[in-house]
């Protein structure tokens, strides 16, 4: 039993059939892996030693009889009653069974089988049988808590989740290689230490709450709390505490499962910044509607709807722009391409775009959009892009100061002469340039066309 565990029940198999002098003997198991429907031939010496592994039904055979009837059986020929013990071999002449029990509960039998008229069981041979049977309920006892110990032993082991066990004082017992990994502390550096080496100072008064609970039989779940690794670093975790007991259920420690959710409390943090963006996203997005519609006008609500939907389509072509950066912002060269090619393709040569690359941030963009816009729609009216051979220019530069400056210049159109008034278009680009920006805007109405320059802050 010390030195091979394991090999008990063949052990008690081999002993009943060299004590009764046998042709076979076994041990019949029920198991809690098919929910003790079936009995499972563990142990088995002599001729039927093939038949290793296999097993008769709970409720239809001899095994089932004896637990039923609580008593030691003598049968034979069993294929009489039993259909299947046909195609066993060699036959069962004669056998005797006896149950046998773990804490009053008949759990399986020991069983010895002669194959031929030249040996018959007696009394003794009950006797020994018996003897064997209370051994082997012992053994079979042991070798489920061992069974059960080695199984519990590979979770904890194969857990990715740090499982230690302490004391009543607190003193650490067990430590499994997860509590290594996420405390950064070996076994033999801590066995032996209180548990309050994981603990920050700030949170000391946890564990002797902890530990009071526990005597009191209370187990503690999905505790959320911060623990401290060995470089001293804060560890988010959740900590499960249940109480152990010995054999006469008095609480002799606890056992903690501390599970890492550092990931969980980063993405946690992330989203509500990214809600919070989200929300100031929204509201500035849905401020500059407001703006493009209160500054909007026309003769005809047709017309103002026109205007409007104009206004409200480059605020979504650069949305799509930021979309694809992940909202970093629109790269400018792309900017102007989309808003220009509503009116001319490159191929025509109608518009020219020069500048180096620069990425503008989000409210920078969408005002650069809504301005573009409003100079191509006023070029297409009334300006270069009116006629056929007009042609227009942009480009930009980055000055000194750090300020973003874009120029706009119309040519070959129409001859130009400066408005009697400011138009909406030009009132929506000063509210949300100078207004929200704090930037500046100059319009040159020269006769061979419009320049507009922009000076945007970055």
């Amino acid at each position: 039993m010390t030195s091979s565990p394991q090999g008990i029940l063949q052990k008690l198999a081999d002993t009943a059939l060299t004590l009764c002098r046998a042709h076979s003997a076994g041990l019949s198991l029920l198991e809690e892996g098919d929910q003790k429907r079936n009995f499972h031939w563990r142990a088995i010496a002599g001729q039927w030693a093939s038949h290793i592994d296999g097993g008769t039904p709970r409720d239809f055979g001899p095994c089932g009889t004896v637990l039923d009837q609580n008593v030691a059986m003598v049968c034979s020929h069993p294929e009489l009653d039993f259909p299947y013990w046909t195609s066993i071999k060699p036959v069962l002449e004669e056998g005797l069974l006896i149950p046998f029990y773990i804490k009053g509960e008949a759990v399986g039998t020991i069983w010895i089988v002669a194959h031929d008229t030249s040996r018959r069981f007696d009394a003794e041979d009950l006797r020994v049988l018996t003897s064997l049977g209370i051994f082997a309920g012992a053994a079979y006892q042991t070798l489920l808590s061992l069974n059960a110990t080695q199984r519990i032993a590979s979770i904890v082991e194969s857990s990715d989740d740090a499982i230690v066990s302490k004391d009543i004082n607190g003193v650490i017992v067990t430590w499994n290689k997860s509590a290594e990994q996420i405390f950064g502390y070996t076994a033999e550096e801590v066995i032996g230490k209180p548990i309050t080496i994981l603990i920050p100072p700030d949170r000391h008064d946890e564990e002797p709450a902890i530990l009071e609970r526990i005597r009191g039989g209370e187990r503690i779940e999905h505790y959320e709390t911060v623990r401290m690794r060995k470089d001293g670093s804060p560890i988010d975790i959740s900590l499960t505490v249940s109480p152990i007991k010995n054999a006469e259920g008095k609480i002799i420690g606890a056992s903690k499962i501390a599970r890492d959710i550092t990931e969980r409390k980063r993405s946690e943090a992330q989203i509500i910044v990214l809600a919070r963006e989200a929300e100031h996203r929204a509201k500035n997005v849905l401020a500059t509607v407001q703006a493009i519609v209160n500054l909007s006008d026309s003769e005809t609500p047709e017309g103002l709807k026109h205007t409007i939907t104009g206004r409200i389509r480059a605020l979504a072509n650069v949305h799509t722009l930021f979309v694809e950066s992940r909202w970093t912002g629109a790269e400018l060269h792309s900017l102007v391409k989309e808003e220009l090619a509503a009116y001319c393709r490159e191929s025509e040569g109608r518009a020219r775009v020069d500048g180096p690359n620069v990425v503008m941030r989000p409210d920078i963009a969408q005002t650069v959009a809504v301005a573009l816009h409003e100079l191509a729609t006023n070029a297409a009216k009334y300006g270069a892009l009116s006629v056929a051979e007009g042609n227009v220019q942009v480009e930009w530069s980055c000055a000194s100061d750090g300020c973003l400056v874009l120029r706009w210049t119309e040519a070959g159109g129409p001859p130009v002469k400066p408005p009697m008034r400011h138009g909406f278009g030009t009132r929506v680009m000063d509210s949300m340039i100078r207004g929200q920006l704090k930037g500046e805007m100059r319009f040159d109405w020269r006769a061979e066309g419009l320049v507009c320059e922009i000076a945007l802050p970055t």
